[in-house]
Formats: structure tokens, sequence, C-alpha cells
């Protein structure tokens, strides 16, 4: 083992995401430091309890990230509710009077990553699902036909019961690995999701372009590849 700060073959590459890589070098830094402190060979202090990590050394990098001004991406509204510091606000519908036009003059109320891709851009009526008893109301009358669900919320478990039965899915947080997106590439429901929103309406008639190429979770946000979502006059 090379001696402590020293970069190895091992750590020659950052991680995949700057999440990740920002945990695993303040957390090797960390052991660094304090191998360093106890004045032991790796050999002697690897067994020690007393050199062991704990869980407040993880909070610790945790805060740094944090106090960075990074926010995680929820993937249920109970983590929102439960840590409001930890985790971005929920997405909400933009109407700044803005919105651009299409090449055939229609709206574009928004964008988003594409989770997979059809052979056919999907129209329907945009209807927001993002409380329970909205859930409950379709589970019980069932979901209206050719209904685009517009969901806040990345986790999935919200609308699970109903979510083989919508046309399409355009949710405002999360990226294409997570819950929701897994969910919606298994029912085999066409689905954006990080979807930014401008000027569309609960019952809107829209159209999204499903027949994007899948978005990569791990490349910069580029806003030519994403989806567009087009109101319907």
């Amino acid at each position: 083992m090379s001696e402590p700060g020293q970069p190895t073959e091992k750590w020659a590459k950052p991680a995949m995401t700057q999440t990740v890589e920002f945990f695993h070098s303040h957390v090797r830094q960390v052991v660094a430091d304090r191998l360093a402190a106890s004045g032991r060979s790796w050999e002697q202090a690897v067994a020690e309890p007393d050199l062991e990590l704990s869980r407040e050394d993880f909070e610790a990098v945790e805060r740094k990230l944090l106090d960075t001004g990074y926010r995680y991406e929820m993937s249920a509204q109970i983590s929102l509710a439960e840590n409001p510091d930890k985790y971005r606000p929920l997405g909400r519908i933009k109407d700044t009077g803005t919105a651009t036009q299409d090449g055939e003059g229609r709206t574009i109320v928004g964008t988003g990553a594409n989770v997979f891709r059809v052979d056919k851009d999907v129209i329907g009526t945009a209807r927001l699902v993002s409380t329970v008893e909205t859930v409950m109301d379709m589970l019980v009358n069932g979901v209206p036909d050719d209904t685009i669900a517009i969901i806040d919320d990345s986790g999935g478990t919200l609308t699970a019961p109903i979510l083989e039965n919508f046309a399409g899915v355009v949710c405002m947080g999360g990226t294409v690995r997570s819950h929701l997106g897994i969910l919606t590439r298994e029912y085999g429901v066409p689905c954006l999701m990080d979807a930014d929103l401008d000027g569309l309406h609960d019952g809107d008639r829209v159209e999204v372009e499903f027949t994007k190429p899948p978005a990569d979770a791990y490349a910069d946000n580029d806003p030519h590849a994403r989806a567009r979502i087009v109101k319907i006059v």
C-alpha cells in the first residue's frame, strides 16, 4: 500500500458522478489522516476498533457536501418531508408566458429526459397525479383514456397501482435511473424524467416526443437531446 494521501493505481480514475467522487475522496482523506495521526502501519491499524469510521464521520462528510449548496434528488416525497435541508424542492410547473414554438407553430410546454425510445410520439391529456386522493380516485373509477400522468415524485410508489394504465408519464424529478424510470421501462409505459415544464395545465392536450433517444443519466444535460412536450390547440 502506498503512503496515505498518495495516488494509487486503484484510485487513478474518478467515480462516474461528482457526488460519489466527493464522498470517496473525502472518506479516503479521513482514513489517511486518522492513520497518520495514529503512528501505526496499515497492517497494525486495519483491525483496530478505535480507528474505525463512525456514523459521525460519514455525517461530517455529508455535511461538507451539503455546505457546498448541493441537494439530493428525492426518490419519494417522504424524503423531502423528513429532511428538507438535504433534498431539492419538488418540481413545480412554471407559467412564465415565454414558452417557445416548434416548427409547426405549436407551443412547447416542456422538455424531459427520455427513459426509453418508442416508435411513435404519444398524444394524450395531461393530468396531474401527485396526491394519494388522485391515485385512489383513478384506482376506483379507472384511469381516463389517453392519460399522460404529470408526476412530481420520482419514487414510483405513489402511482405503482395504476402505472400500467397511463398512456405516458412525465416526471418533474429524478433521472432515467430513478425508481419511476425503472418501473415505467418494465411496464412499457413511455416516460420522461427530470422534466422542466412551463405553461402546462391540467387537462391540456399534448404530444410528447417519446421517439427521442434514451437519455444518459451520467452525461451532461444537453438541451438539444431532451424530448419536447408540445401543447395541441
